[in-house]
């Protein structure tokens, strides 16, 4: 329950027995503990759900409070929220001194929080750590299991960390600061033989390197994979749990593939980095979270895509480890004319690598079975449509053999033959897909009919050609302003209240607005000439003809200035955006 005075917000657990009150004051900033007994009886009362954090605007400092959560289920008696609304408080209770620009900045920088906030997937626990998977949390020692959950929090998966800076520094405020992650969570009760097990999926987002489709690829100088997810499929029955974790993530070396207004921007691989460093960089920190890694690289292995395959099947054979292993498998090349069965070419192939990986499983005594000693690393250009197809029937494979030695499944039988949880298992794994496309590419993924049904369609092609057209609009008139307001959430760029203008106020060329106004025109007499016809078709020809080509080499030129013309990132460093 948040409490509004003039002079101080005051923050109440609800919990029964609880006393102590956060107090934030709205000029000092100063955080404190205190009583119920020191609230003014004044304060305007409003119930929320949590706290995101603090963050710090032209205006002065704001508090994001989470007004409305809704329940997705249980993970082991512990209820996971889905947080739905929210609000941004200003401290200050009035913008009169700011200038005019400033105040333009700041509505600017609030609609960027408010953008991050509106993008569906953030989720919250209580009491339960929602950033680490079951065997991770299975094998901790006492002094992790008294931290609070801000403190033992995976760091790579709390989207609201720089938010909550104010709050780690300060252990006793602690208690109302929840880690808050970003993805996909879904729990759903299945039967099968009239034994009922919760099935659970879990994907956790990165927030290293987090970012939009084209803006954001391959890795930073510390190894941060874009677009890297964890996923993590849980089965809960009869007091026994089990585990299969995939991550996915961008090629892990240093490339590029800036939107230009072209349909398929030419990715080009950056000559002056040391690639070795940055992907050595990115295994040594996955192979000592997960252990051995096998990456299934599905891009095309012709056209844009081939020298990005082939440099990085060099990389890994240049590293010489033997943890990891690398499989290329063009996926559209194998699936091409509907031939979607080709799949399970790949699967076959790693079934072995599967088996030895194993899953995590404990038994109904909390006696470990089991333990995942692998990684599936899957990727194809944006770890999205494609990558999700994999890892479903990846998945697939593994809940089969946990069911069975759960004892839910019997020996002969297969999970495809269970129809009811063949629905529930698809449509989820569609559902994480489109999460996840929403979430970095700004459209639905592409390809869930498969997911879904098992086969492609002629619909599911036609909703993959609209997803395209607004994946091409997206990433070329509005990932700039997507992509800042990531940077502005996750503390990637800070807000000062200074004087001095910002990099909002950042002015067109003057093609920017100039071409395109000569292009429409052109196009526009091009038509009224069709139309409306001269006295000789000659003249009609030579009127179409001059206002057709000055149309056409005016979309020429912009096209080939495309770069100029986009929606790109203002907030960020041109050394962060190459």
């Amino acid at each position: 329950m948040a409490q509004v005075h003039n002079e101080k917000f005051y923050i109440e657990a609800c919990d029964d027995g609880a006393d102590a009150v956060l107090a934030i004051d709205r000029v000092s900033n100063e955080m404190t503990l205190t009583g119920k007994k020191d609230v003014p009886p004044s304060a305007n009362t409003r119930p929320i759900c949590g706290i995101m954090g603090t963050v710090r605007l032209v205006a002065g400092m704001y508090l994001i409070v989470i007004t409305k959560k809704r329940n997705v289920g249980s993970l082991l008696g512990h209820a996971v929220w889905k947080a739905v609304d929210f609000d941004v408080i200003s401290y200050k209770k009035t913008v009169l001194h700011l200038t005019e620009d400033q105040t333009q900045d700041n509505k600017t920088f609030l609609s960027m929080i408010n953008n991050v906030l509106t993008t569906d997937g953030f989720y919250f626990c209580t009491d339960y750590d929602l950033t680490h998977t079951l065997q991770r949390l299975a094998d901790v020692s006492h002094d992790f299991q008294e931290m609070s959950l801000l403190e033992r929090a995976d760091q790579r998966f709390v989207w609201n960390g720089s938010l909550l800076r104010e709050f780690l520094a300060q252990p006793e405020l602690h208690k109302f600061a929840i880690p808050v992650v970003h993805g996909f969570i879904v729990m759903k009760p299945c039967r099968i033989n009239g034994k009922i097990f919760e099935w659970i999926l879990i994907s956790r987002r990165s927030c290293f390197r987090a970012g939009v489709r084209y803006y954001v690829r391959g890795i930073d100088s510390e190894g941060h994979a874009a677009n890297f997810v964890e996923t993590e499929q849980i089965v809960l029955y009869n007091g026994g749990r089990a585990s299969f974790v995939q991550t996915r993530g961008s090629m892990p070396f240093f490339w590029s593939q800036r939107p230009n207004l072209k349909y398929k921007p030419k990715p080009l691989i950056s000559k002056n980095t040391n690639h070795m460093d940055g992907i050595q960089r990115h295994f040594d920190s996955q192979v000592l979270i997960y252990g051995k890694q096998t990456i299934l690289n599905l891009v095309n292995q012709k056209g844009s895509e081939k020298p990005l395959e082939q440099a990085f099947a060099k990389m890994v054979s240049g590293m010489e480890n033997g943890m990891i292993k690398y499989v290329a498998f063009d996926f559209h090349k194998e699936c091409s004319r509907m031939r979607w069965d080709r799949l399970n070419i790949l699967v076959d192939n790693v079934a072995e690598t599967q088996d030895e990986y194993s899953y995590f499983m404990v038994d109904t005594e909390g006696k470990v079975l089991s333990q995942q000693k692998g990684t599936f690393r899957s990727n194809c250009m944006d770890c999205l449509d494609r990558t999700n197809v994999i890892q479903s029937m990846l998945a697939r494979r593994s809940i089969q053999s946990q069911l069975q030695r759960m004892g839910v499944l019997h020996v002969a039988q297969r999970i495809e033959e269970q129809a009811d949880f063949e629905k529930i298992y698809k449509n989820a794994w569609a559902d994480n897909a489109n999460a996840c496309a929403k979430q970095y590419a700004g459209t639905g993924a592409l390809k869930t009919d498969f997911t879904r049904t098992g086969k492609r369609t002629q619909m599911g092609l036609v909703m993959d050609g609209v997803n395209s057209a607004i994946r091409y609009y997206k990433n070329n008139f509005s990932d700039g302003f997507r992509q800042d307001s990531i940077d502005l959430f996750l503390g990637n760029y800070a807000v000062y209240e200074t004087d001095g203008p910002t990099p909002l106020r950042i002015q067109k060329d003057w093609k920017f607005l100039t071409l395109p106004i000569i292009m429409v025109v052109a196009f526009s007499m091009c038509i009224i000439c069709l139309l409306m016809a001269g006295d000789t078709w000659t003249e009609t020809l030579a009127y179409v003809l001059f206002w057709g080509t000055a149309a056409a080499v005016t979309a020429a030129v912009i096209v080939f200035n495309g770069r100029d013309f986009v929606d790109a990132p203002k907030l960020v460093q041109k050394e962060k955006m190459d």
